[in-house]
């Protein structure tokens, strides 16, 4: 009897663990992400079915700063997420295991100037734009930017000080969210901003004086924006899901490429809280044209870059880190017949 008993405990407690492991297996994938365009791709895999579903569709878990899905990484609340270059070395230098498997998008920062401080830029050194208008107005120009040590923040101070040398002393500059910003820009508290797509277009659209002073081609070259980032636990368990998920990521990049129309739909839903018109989506996506680009090999150089100026800036958050270790190529090589 005692051996009965014991037999059935032992095959109570193999189901058990049996079952524990078919749940753990089962668990779906929880995806961070910002609702912001250069995030677009994850938007459209999601809406096409196309994300790896294994243990069921994925939890996608909105965040609405890269700081704070920073600390979900290093919490390992995460197994992919979509986010900016700069929170993506801050998680790698502070110890998160992930890899850049996929870009998202470059040169995705322009500086917008509003009707007052556009017209000294369309005339004269633009190095000398802020002080001219100091001098005409009695008053500085008042510029809004991202956070310190954010991608946009770093392409603004990138132009600023290497590309049209202007003193820093000319010009005030306050640190604010993407929303803010644009509430700030229309409501004419800020003279000038650096800032991502959807906002410029909204801007543009709504301040008809408004102006594109410089995009991130002339802010910084080639400069790395969001990328899709993969916990290495889950690259070494799961290849193939991995290769699955680059695979959606390519297919959404070359959909944004070429048929805005049809991707505005798939991506309105998400970005800025799914408020925004789809026609006004749709003319950020074509105005984005050639600038998503999911090849990660392409982000390499600038990336390196990057990280030096902020470091020598003193705006780089935490140790550096090997840039090459944070890049798992393999993937986006595999699907798009690289070797």
């Amino acid at each position: 009897m005692k051996r009965f008993f014991a037999s059935a405990a032992l095959a109570l407690a193999l189901g058990l663990a049996s079952a524990s492991l078919q749940t753990a297996a089962a668990a779906p994938l929880e995806i961070g992400y910002l609702p912001i365009l250069p995030d677009a791709q994850l938007f459209i895999a999601r809406e096409q079915g196309a994300l790896p579903a294994e243990g069921g569709p994925p939890k996608l878990v909105q965040f609405q700063s890269g700081p704070a899905l920073v600390q979900a990484l290093l919490a390992g609340q995460l197994d992919i997420a979509y986010v900016g270059i700069g929170p993506a070395l801050v998680a790698r230098g502070k110890g998160a295991d992930i890899k850049v498997v996929a870009s998202n998008i470059v040169e995705q920062v322009s500086f917008v100037a509003m009707g007052d401080l556009a017209p000294y830029f369309a005339s004269g050194d633009p190095a000398t734009a802020f002080s001219r208008f100091a001098k005409d107005k009695g008053r500085q120009p008042v510029i809004a930017s991202y956070p310190r040590g954010a991608v946009p923040e770093a392409a603004l101070q990138y132009w600023l000080r290497n590309r049209i040398k202007v003193d820093p002393a000319s010009f005030k500059l306050i640190y604010q969210g993407e929303a803010q910003m644009q509430q700030t820009l229309l409501t004419g508290a800020v003279d000038g901003a650096v800032i991502l797509e959807p906002t410029v277009t909204t801007v543009l659209t709504r301040a008809p004086k408004a102006r594109v002073v410089a995009r991130g081609s002339d802010l910084f070259p080639r400069q790395p924006g969001a990328v899709l980032l993969v916990r290495e636990k889950l690259i070494n368990e799961k290849p193939e899901l991995v290769k699955s998920l680059v695979a959606a990521h390519v297919a959404a990049t070359r959909l944004l490429d070429t048929d805005p129309a049809k991707a505005a739909p798939l991506v309105q839903k998400y970005v800025g809280g799914g408020r925004l018109p789809v026609d006004l989506v749709e003319k950020s996506i074509r105005n984005s044209k050639g600038q998503f680009e999911a090849d990660p090999n392409a982000i390499v150089p600038a990336t390196l870059v990057l990280q030096k100026f902020q470091s020598d800036t003193g705006t780089l958050e935490g140790p550096a880190v090997d840039v090459a270790k944070l890049f798992d190529t393999r993937f986006y090589d595999a699907v798009a017949g690289k070797r």
